[in-house]
């Protein structure tokens, strides 16, 4: 008898080591075509989605089937990882998930149709996010099955991240990477074990996909982690954002080449972008990948702007590269995918694409990607140039040895308009 109850309890235990060691870590899933214009919102503002701990906010989309579909949400809390904490849910939120929208209105007076999607946490259902960390808001259609997820984080102000923007220390990189240099401080916090404990995730302009993770202090003082590597907190610097203007669908404006009229839904021909890696850098004001939903015609953009199909056009003459060329923006949340990824016309020697668009303001950046998704950012179409002006965001993690998560406890930004050398 006691055999066979210790044989019941090391299958127990296998069965829970093997879900432990096997979890699968969250992956954004990339939307379908109907839906649009993913976005965190903030007093009215896109904004990036890390959050102070209590700060409210929305999520927004658009369906262009605009048939007033059931829409659901589910929010996860994750680790450094993202892999899904073991914590129960009503550890980390309080009240519930797994509810309908229910804020959705029809667009108006536009050519192309939607409902446009909103939903606000925190809600009569979610009163409240608990705990700081990593989430994952995944949206549901009416069988549960997901459309599609985006990554927010809310973290707690109880360290400081003192940050400084170099050019690279190493010579062949000089010119074309900025290296960072920080620390970690506080007053309220006793780091324990700060090589193991602490740990942080360093990003360009918000993109998760280069960011630098899994980088230990390398030194401290006191209670003071200090980070100042040469190698190992470099980026590459990369370009400044290319742009266009669309909020009078019916005229051209910035960037726009020409309108065409005679088509269901409008049509936005960009000027050519000529490759600018062998050209000096010019500086160019930039909003780091960012977009705007705006129509100057009208009062409520959100349901008032039009779509409208906006076409690229890259000549990039000296690319011989076996790789693909990619728009990519915050309005795709840098999606790597078919539907963004650029054509070669071996007539005029040009790569195209055409993308449904809502109309407003938007950034965006040529990317290079292997077909497995891996960005090639040291030959990038646009070049690499130490002076551009990039956004750098450090996210610090802790986990005491009695935690059962962790939490994000400080967030440092600079900019590299303030480079030193």
């Amino acid at each position: 008898m006691s055999t066979f109850f210790s044989k019941i309890v090391l299958l127990i235990t296998a069965i829970s080591f093997s879900s432990v060691t096997f979890a699968q870590a969250e992956k954004e899933i990339t939307p379908p075509f109907n839906i649009k214009t993913i976005s965190f919102i903030q007093n009215d503002q896109n904004i990036i989605p890390f959050l102070k701990l209590g700060e409210g906010f929305q999520l927004e989309f658009d369906d262009l089937y605009g048939n007033e579909a059931n829409y659901y949400y589910e929010i996860i809390h994750c680790d450094y990882n993202w892999v899904p904490t073991p914590i129960p849910k009503n550890e980390y939120l309080e009240g519930f998930d797994n509810q309908r929208i229910q804020d959705y209105t029809n667009s108006f007076n536009t050519l192309q149709i939607y409902s446009h999607y909103k939903l606000a946490i925190p809600n009569q259902f979610t009163q409240q996010l608990k705990i700081s960390g990593n989430y994952m808001i995944k949206v549901l259609d009416e069988n549960k099955e997901v459309v599609f997820s985006r990554k927010f984080i809310l973290y707690e102000d109880l360290v400081t991240v003192p940050l400084q923007i170099k050019r690279a220390r190493t010579v062949q990189s000089n010119d074309a990477k900025h290296n960072l240099d920080f620390s970690i401080k506080s007053s309220s916090i006793t780091f324990q074990n700060p090589i193991k404990n602490v740990k942080v995730l360093i990003l360009q302009n918000a993109q998760f996909k280069t960011a630098l993770k899994n980088i230990k202090p390398q030194y401290t003082i006191g209670n003071d982690l200090i980070y100042k590597y040469d190698i190992e907190t470099q980026f590459w610097a990369g370009n400044e954002f290319l742009f266009f203007e669309n909020k009078d669908i019916r005229s051209a404006s910035n960037n726009v080449a020409r309108i065409d009229s005679s088509t269901p839904i409008y049509g936005t021909f960009l000027h050519t972008n000529a490759a600018r890696a062998n050209f000096p850098y010019t500086f160019t004001q930039d909003a780091n990948g960012a977009f705007v939903t705006k129509n100057i015609n009208t009062i409520k953009s959100e349901i008032e702007a039009d779509y409208a199909w906006v076409y690229f056009n890259l000549s990039a003459p000296t690319f011989r590269m076996n790789k693909n060329v990619y728009v990519t923006g915050m309005f795709n949340n840098y999606a790597l995918t078919p539907e963004y990824q650029m054509e070669y016309n071996p007539k005029n020697g040009r790569y195209e694409k055409a993308i449904l668009m809502k109309q407003g303001f938007a950034n965006f950046q040529y990317t290079i990607a292997n077909d497995t998704g891996i960005i090639d950012q040291e030959n990038s179409i646009d070049g690499n140039f130490y002076q551009t002006e990039n956004e750098y965001t450090i996210l610090v993690y802790y986990k005491e040895s009695i935690d059962r998560y962790e939490r994000v406890v400080g967030k440092g930004v600079a900019s590299s308009l303030n480079i030193i050398n």
